[in-house]
């Protein structure tokens, strides 16, 4: 019997073994975790894969997809192991080898090349290089290739665009190029792989996706928590579905998230100024909504403390949603310091008008995008009713992430980043942990002197400071149960009151 799914891996290369049982076991909760290069066939696969169970000396296993396409390995048709969860490892993990995969799934290395992905980094491009290498079999520019390959897939399935514009909105720097990679990794050519889709179905001048999470997954909740924080002109929610404005490298865009039809994915509807920003926007829309995460060894952590036991059972898999943007979620926290989740919605929407950037045209309540940095550092905000005390730490914070003297983002060292946030004047650990927790993804998280947290503590006969240490590294979790259990309204729909009878 497999234990957690964080025990197959820990950190550690590969266990051929432990491995082996996992896809032995056909578990779908390995998806992502790794991929099994089967020599007979020359095919990759998820752990899952339906297919017959090849024998041990006949396989290999790959940490990356990348790493099994750079073996000479494509695709498998039948479980498709490019459309399944990425790994949880990455969003746990806080070394360089985790930022860098981070920020190529952001785009990092189409924007700026191996590069400007190093430099982000602090190392050199031979230093980065080695330390993927050695890890993952394969350096940044195999793994952008993976990633391009993707995001190619998706277009040649979903959409009519001709082959020439899918391959330029996938990052290929050729149309031959992009043929030679599918032929390669798909084993087939685009043509057939587009005769062969069942495109999704959505709204004209729109791209349908689907994102899928693990199992457990409630997605109702997790657009429910997004839609209670939704900030009028940026956000939307209308019961079913939340939308928001994302500012992307290339241009703004729209995406309307709502709950798969299958109960345990997401259903995203992508309206984009370019179409080479859909990866990022498909990376950013997963991160929003912790798809990645691995919701059977948070639940097996959690749970073994009777006080969450009740908690973790009443909402198997819950997520914790952040923002795609962690400059945004800073500015954000900064906004609702020391007041009302209505009060800080108030607040973000003005300054969303003050400073934000309209879109070229609105669409239905969406308005603007959120304000760069940049664009904050000089703006004038008397007119969003904050302190003078609370505009100076805004214009401190701006100054700060324009400069580099604060980085956030998919490749930021997490505790660098608390330490710069913690030296601009006005924002303490409070929101320093909020950034870490909505901004930077990062799973163990206590929020200091939360006041919710306080109220569910009392309830639960527990403290602050116990709390504090027991639920590692799960911690992010834990707030959001106890955040539930303060305010439920945030996370479980109201039923509708029957009809009263005329």
């Amino acid at each position: 019997m497999l234990g957690p799914v964080t025990e197959l891996l820990d950190g550690r290369p590969l266990d051929d073994e432990r491995c082996y049982r996992a896809v032995s076991s056909r578990d779908a909760r390995f998806d992502g975790w790794f991929v099994t290069a089967v020599h007979t066939t020359g095919i990759y696969c998820r752990p899952s894969c339906p297919a017959r169970t090849p024998l041990p000396g006949n396989v290999s296993f790959h940490a990356t997809a990348a790493g099994a396409q750079s073996a000479g390995f494509r695709a498998c048709r039948r479980c498709r192991p490019d459309a399944v969860p990425g790994s949880p490892e990455w969003d746990v993990r806080a070394d360089v080898v985790a930022r860098a995969v981070r920020l190529i799934g952001d785009g990092e290395v189409e924007r700026s090349g191996v590069t400007g992905l190093a430099a982000r980094l602090g190392y050199s491009e031979r230093q980065l290089h080695r330390q993927l290498v050695a890890e993952l079999g394969v350096g940044a520019l195999a793994l952008a290739r993976a990633q391009r390959a993707q995001t190619a897939r998706v277009l040649v399935e979903t959409t009519t665009l001709p082959m020439a514009e899918v391959a330029t909105a996938a990052g290929f720097a050729s149309i031959r190029q992009f043929n030679d990679t599918v032929r390669e990794v798909f084993a087939t050519t685009p043509t057939a792989l587009r005769a062969a889709a069942t495109p999704a179905t959505g709204p004209s001048g729109w791209l349908t996706l689907r994102l899928a999470a693990r199992a457990p997954f409630a997605a109702e909740e997790v657009l429910l928590f997004l839609g209670a924080h939704a900030v009028a002109g940026l956000e939307e929610w209308d019961g079913e579905t939340f939308s928001r404005v994302l500012d992307l490298p290339h241009g703004p865009g729209v995406v309307r998230l709502s709950p798969g039809a299958d109960g345990s994915s997401v259903t995203a509807r992508l309206q984009l100024t370019r179409l080479r920003d859909l990866g990022v926007a498909v990376a950013r829309c997963r991160h929003l909504l912790d798809l990645d995460a691995d919701p059977t060894a948070v639940d097996d952590v959690l749970a073994a403390d009777p006080a969450l036991t009740g908690l973790v059972r009443a909402a198997p898999g819950r997520r914790v949603p952040t923002a795609p943007d962690a400059d945004e979620a800073a500015v954000r926290a900064v906004l609702g310091q020391h007041v009302s989740l209505g009060g800080a919605r108030t607040f973000t929407a003005r300054l969303l008008t003050a400073a934000g950037t309209p879109l070229a045209e609105p669409v239905g309540t969406l308005t603007h995008v959120f304000p760069r940095a940049a664009a904050l550092v000089d703006a004038d905000l008397t007119a969003v009713g904050l302190t003078g005390s609370r505009r100076r730490t805004v214009h401190a914070l701006a100054a700060g992430l324009v400069d580099g003297a604060i980085a956030l983002g998919p490749g930021a060292d997490r505790e660098e980043a608390g330490r710069a946030l913690l030296a601009v004047p006005g924002i303490g650990p409070w929101t320093v942990a909020l950034v870490a927790l909505r901004g930077l993804g990062d799973p163990d998280v206590w929020l200091p002197g939360d006041l919710a947290l306080r109220k569910s503590l009392t309830a639960l006969g527990s403290t602050d400071a116990d709390a504090a240490t027991r639920w590692r590294p799960w911690r992010s979790y834990a707030v959001l149960h106890l955040w539930a259990m303060s305010a439920p309204a945030l996370f479980t729909r109201h039923p509708e009151p029957p009809e009263t009878p005329s």
